[in-house]
């Protein structure tokens, strides 16, 4: 008996590990190239300014409502949470710093990116995955009209823009909603509570999570306009092409997540 047969599943997995790898590697490479080729038409004429606010309203606008939803939800729990923490050890007027962190920090870029994935993102890929369908990219060609510069490049720049500008929304409503429930529902020195939260709070926090913001709103812009623009075009191949970019997406804000959380220490 070959000795190499027991061995055999084990290098037909690390066999399987390694293409999937290099797939990987050639998408990252491919995207990289889309979006910088993309990018290169942000100063040169004609200006898509009318599609950057149709882009921005769509992006931003209409992803409101979760985002105030989820930020009040959130620093509600939070304070619950805190408070029963906190009171363990006699810390209770610490409640106000440790929301208002906890959202500022990482809750509110990390929930926010999740909101507008889930709602902004799938419907990127989704949408240009159609045109990709119905050949409305080739038609462009055709007019002469670049789609990357018309269809990918407004998309990429809302999301970039769009994340900070609701994540700063996010936080302010989570600790606003965090006050209420500490101060008013739980009876936490309104006092301790504000003062705790302006001493504890600094320059420092509130640019890691802008900066993590606007990371994660480059690389939402990115995957799903690359996942829509390279998805096959069939109603299979569309719809495979949304799930994964919700996916890859989804775990790509946690993986840069803990990268920039370290260097923000």
């Amino acid at each position: 008996m070959n000795p190499t047969g027991f061995l055999t599943p084990f290098f037909a997995f690390f066999g399987r590990l390694g293409r999937r790898f290099l797939m990987f590697l050639q998408a990252m490479g491919d995207a990289t190239v889309l979006s910088a080729n993309a990018l290169s038409h942000l100063l040169r004429r004609p200006w898509q300014g009318r599609h950057f606010v149709m882009q921005l309203h769509a992006l931003g606008v209409d992803s409101l409502v979760i985002i105030i939803i989820t930020g009040a939800f959130t620093g509600m729990v939070l304070a619950l949470q805190g408070y029963y923490t906190l009171a363990k050890f006699g810390s209770e007027s610490l409640l106000g710093a440790g929301v208002a962190l906890s959202i500022i920090r990482e809750l509110g870029p990390v929930l926010g990116a999740f909101m507008v994935i889930g709602r902004a993102g799938s419907s990127i890929t989704a949408e240009i995955g159609i045109m990709r369908v119905t050949e409305q990219l080739d038609a462009l060609q055709m007019m002469a009209v670049n789609p990357k510069a018309r269809i990918i490049l407004p998309r990429i720049v809302a999301a970039t823009i769009a994340l900070p500008l609701l994540v700063a929304i996010f936080d302010v409503i989570g600790i606003a909603a965090g006050y209420l429930v500490g101060v008013e529902l739980l009876g936490v020195n309104p006092g301790a509570y504000v003062a705790e939260m302006m001493a504890k709070i600094t320059a420092h926090d509130l640019n890691g999570g802008w900066v993590k913001a606007i990371v994660f709103g480059f690389m939402i812009g990115v995957i799903c306009t690359f996942m829509g623009y390279r998805s096959e075009p069939t109603t299979e191949g569309v719809a495979r092409a949304t799930t994964q970019a919700v996916v890859i997406a989804s775990v790509g804000v946690l993986m840069v997540d803990y990268i920039l959380t370290s260097f923000f220490l």
